[in-house]
């Protein structure tokens, strides 16, 4: 076992003391009950069967047959959650056989960011998650149930059922993918599309035509966004059926696998082997989550999403914890916007077992650890397969199958991992090193002010950003507007660094998984809005972005930057963040909101 991965653990565990230890004392009270069926009162039973087929209400109440919950994201916004529209009836239909009984508890809120981008849609995105998770506890709060069956897996919808499932920490859950659509143009391809289109090269109708080639079908976006990272964050967990992420929703295999997260799920019980969502979830899950995240260069936003996760089992994380794994855990996977595949060729030269397998053998994952496979991680190094008809798990061979997307633990893109922690007079913000090259991982140049991404996009377009230029965007943390991402400023950056300009952007926003080749300091907390220093910025102020030592800062005598009074947001801008298409809805949310290194948390 590597040194560091230990010592960090251990810092986890120890840090966690108090609050695993509570929080593991009422997951025991929990699973200590009688049955749903047999504690509850007969009106209440009868409530809960009443709309079921008679055999299905025998099975439940008289023969105490296993009872599952499906807590479904299913709608068809998300071209990775229209599969889901038929998945209820597969289920029904594998329990069915399996001597069991289902019922979908309840369904939650997803919305498509892709769809909001740029929009005030966006501002209610980040904290659709911790929405998800009050959802799921609705769902789960009938209390009938043995186990859940949990489907999702877009941005916030995965996290948001996660953290909804381990306050019922005391049930088996299986998370059930759908897997991702074929491909399409190339996003290589897509992005020049989206710069040609900032530059005013090509008009909206290219843009579009680029577009749909890109989104064409059911599954989900094929580049290595906060979706995909997701999955693969699940199987380093193991919470899925091993091997199940990125099967394509149409393949014949999909389907068994479905079927046997069913089994699998049905196998969890005090009688067999009993590893609820609230036991399995532990510190080395969420190590072997943060590594699986560096490894494969994945989504920013999980340094806020999986912080909330593991405050949700009683773990304590933090940035720092990322940094130092991340100094250890090498680059094994390059997958857009990290480099030039997708994620479906990610899965033909090997996926996530591949990279489990690597990890596992260099002493870079914890083995020993509980999963809905087993007591260990091990299965998750596998592939399923098709064959005479069933899912059946195979080696994979020793080499990558496209060293270009794909490398061993001995041979890896980058020694370290994907992400970055960087700190200064500034505050604390994270960079994803894995997509910008190496010449552009020191930038140092003058700052360009900017409350919202429209005023900077119409300085772009006026040519005011032809030079070497920090772009600021600051107010966008949690408390200001939800924590928006910010994709829309990837294209002209992306146009103003192809000039030759030093350019990089520092932001209290978001990127997420797109976050491009453009160095972006991104997460900045404390954000603006809550006296963060970034508000003391004034344009024209020299500021240093060192992704190689890790600093960010502004290069200000220090007299003068203590001196220096905060900068106010307007109050137009203030009504415009909080009012219109139901963002008063979440006026109690961006109040409560933990900071993003806290995982933004609204619950506590």
């Amino acid at each position: 076992m590597n040194k560091t991965l230990s010592a960090v653990t251990d810092r986890i565990r120890q840090r966690s003391a108090a609050t695993r230890g509570r929080y593991l004392d009422g997951l025991d009270k929990l699973a200590g009950r009688k049955r749903g069926v047999e504690r509850m009162g007969c009106a209440n039973v009868a409530h809960a069967v009443a709309a079921l087929p008679a055999n299905d209400k025998l099975r439940i109440v008289a023969e105490k047959a296993p009872h599952l919950a499906i807590v479904t994201a299913y709608n068809d916004m998300l071209s990775a959650h229209q599969p889901y529209e038929v998945y209820p009836t597969l289920i029904r239909d594998e329990a069915a056989r399996q001597g069991a009984t289902v019922q979908v508890a309840g369904g939650v809120p997803a919305m498509c960011d892709g769809v909001t981008q740029g929009l005030p849609g966006m501002e209610m995105s980040l904290f659709s998650r911790d929405t998800i998770a009050m959802g799921t506890a609705i769902a789960l709060s009938h209390d009938v149930f043995d186990a859940a069956l949990l489907l999702g897996i877009c941005d916030k919808i995965v996290p948001g059922l996660l953290i909804g499932a381990l306050h019922f920490g005391h049930l088996p859950c299986v998370f059930v993918p759908a897997g991702p659509m074929s491909s399409g143009l190339s996003n290589n391809a897509k992005a020049k599309v989206r710069e040609q289109y900032a530059q005013g090269l090509v008009g909206r109708d290219e843009l579009l035509k680029a577009e749909s080639a890109a989104y064409h079908g059911a599954g989900t976006c094929t580049f290595y966004g906060t979706a995909n990272s997701n999955q693969m964050l699940l199987e380093a967990m193991g919470l899925h059926v091993p091997g199940a992420a990125f099967v394509h929703p149409h393949d014949d295999l999909r389907e068994l696998l479905t079927r046997e997260a069913v089994r699998t799920a049905l196998s969890i019980s005090p009688k067999a082997r009993y590893t609820p969502i609230g036991k399995l979830v532990d510190e080395r899950a969420i190590v072997n989550a943060m590594v699986a995240l560096l490894a494969t260069g994945g989504s920013t936003n999980h340094l806020i999403h999986w912080v909330a996760v593991a405050r949700s089992a009683g773990i304590l994380i933090d940035w720092s914890d990322f940094s130092e794994l991340s100094g250890v855990v090498p680059l094994l996977a390059r997958v857009y916007p990290n480099g030039a595949a997708d994620v479906n060729q990610f899965q033909a030269a090997g996926g996530p077992g591949f990279v489990i397998r690597e990890l596992l053998d260099a002493g870079l994952m914890h083995e020993d650890v509980l999963s809905v496979a087993g007591d260990s991680l091990r299965p998750f190094a596998r592939v399923p397969a098709l064959q005479d008809g069933k899912a059946v798990w195979q080696d994979l061979p020793p080499a990558s199958g496209d060293d270009t997307v794909v490398r061993t633990a001995a041979a890896p893109f980058s020694p370290t991992g994907g992400l970055k922690l960087l700190q200064g007079n500034l505050g604390r913000a994270v960079i994803k090193v894995s997509a910008v090259p190496e010449e552009r991982h020191i930038i140092e140049a003058p700052a360009r002010i900017f409350t919202t991404q429209e005023a900077m996009l119409e300085a772009f377009k006026a040519g005011e950003l032809e030079r070497d230029v920090v772009v600021v965007v600051r107010f966008q943390g949690p408390h200001a507007n939800g924590m928006p991402e910010l994709h829309k400023l990837t294209p002209p950056l992306a146009v103003l660094q192809g000039k030759g300009f030093k350019v990089a952007l520092v932001t209290d926003g978001r990127m997420s998984g797109a976050s491009g080749k453009v160095p972006a300091a991104i997460h900045l907390s404390p954000e603006a809005l809550n006296g963060g220093p970034v508000a003391k910025l004034r344009d024209g102020d020299l500021v240093r972005l060192d992704a190689v030592s890790g600093e960010l800062s502004a290069l200000v005598p220090q007299a003068e930057w203590d001196a220096r009074e905060l900068a106010r947001i307007t109050p137009e801008q203030a009504e415009d963040n909080g009012h219109g298409l139901g963002r008063e809805l979440f006026a109690g949310m961006r109040r409560n909101a933990r900071s993003a290194e806290e995982g933004a948390v609204t619950w506590l």
